[in-house]
């Protein structure tokens, strides 16, 4: 299992990159940032700066949309990022929560997210595409292939995820329904033709180390945040469909303030309790940390991606550098 991080761009630019160069010194090889603009810090700058601090940490949006940012503008700017950082980028991706929401949008449709990878993945490579009317093409970039990682839940998103896809992005670290998820995956490479494991999970969740009652309270939001994606599901798919264990505990949630998006103790937390933030997010001593990492990658998990946003960053980081990535690699 590799290990990647997310931070919200709510930090100083200093502490951002010192948490970066931290990361990278612990063991994690890959870096991601929200892309929310109007909620937090714009990421692409940011990205620039960690590149720049960082020797081979891969890098990435956790997760844009095709919506906020028009699809050639996210393609020139990551075949930039991938000059400066010598091919370092990943392009994270899905239809839209807090970017599109904060502006009164939806989420954009799986069909323009399945165009956007296509147009975006092309003219980094440096070839031509035909989008909107309109051949494209970057004569100055140098043909870097662009990892590509979807977000979502969905059958459809999942499906258009085994077919063109790199990676899917789960915000979850409760390994049954990963597993679930993962069987998902699995059958629409297969449909599509692709060798089973083209691939490849991640889980992206909270972790934090210590106390349990004070791991719930720091984490709490997670499971308020995966509800808005919850509640899209069960709008759209009938709830024999999906699992129990994701659906259930969203029947009491009142409402959602993106204002107070991915925030420690956040009113939007409310009706979450302490059986599903312990299944969703990854709590409690190293001991805890290990045997459940153990779990999802036994369920197929490449990546863990530790959402680093619960107070005490630093301490995270040491501890997962000094006891717990070298228990995993053990």
């Amino acid at each position: 299992m590799q290990f990647g991080f997310t931070l919200k761009p709510e930090h100083t630019v200093e502490r951002t990159v010192a948490l970066t160069r931290q990361a990278e010194t612990a063991g994690f090889t890959s870096g991601w940032l929200f892309d929310s603009h109007v909620l937090w810090r714009d990421p692409y700058p940011l990205l620039t700066l960690m590149a720049q601090a960082t020797e081979g940490m891969r890098l990435g949006t956790c997760v844009t949309n095709p919506a906020t940012r028009e699809p050639s503008v996210t393609a020139s700017l990551l075949a930039t990022l991938d000059e400066l950082s010598d091919g370092r980028m990943d392009l994270g991706i899905g239809r839209g929560d807090s970017a599109r929401r904060v502006l009164g949008k939806p989420p954009t449709t799986t069909a323009t997210l399945e165009e956007a990878i296509q147009v975006i993945r092309t003219l980094v490579a440096g070839d031509t595409i035909a989008y909107e009317g309109t051949n494209l093409h970057f004569a100055w970039t140098r043909g870097w292939q662009l990892p590509v990682w979807v977000a979502g839940y969905g059958p459809m998103t999942l499906a258009m995820t085994g077919r063109v896809a790199d990676g899917v992005i789960l915000q979850l670290a409760d390994p049954d329904l990963i597993g679930w998820f993962v069987g998902q995956v699995r059958a629409a490479e297969a449909a599509a033709g692709r060798a089973a494991g083209s691939v490849r999970i991640q889980a992206a969740a909270p972790a934090h180390v210590g106390d349990l009652g004070d791991c719930r309270e720091r984490t709490r939001w997670f499971p308020a945040l995966v509800s808005n994606h919850v509640v899209d599901l069960v709008n759209k798919y009938p709830r024999e469909q999906l699992p129990e264990s994701l659906t259930g505990y969203v029947r009491d949630r009142e409402g959602y303030d993106y204002l107070h998006h991915a925030e420690v103790g956040s009113s939007n937390a409310g009706f979450v309790g302490d059986e599903v933030t312990d299944r969703f997010c990854v709590l409690g001593s190293v001991d805890d940390h290990v045997a459940k990492l153990r779990r999802l990658a036994e369920v197929g998990v490449d990546q863990f991606n530790l959402y680093l946003m619960n107070g005490d960053e630093e301490d995270v980081l040491e501890v997962y550098g000094r006891e717990i990535i070298p228990a995993m690699r053990r």
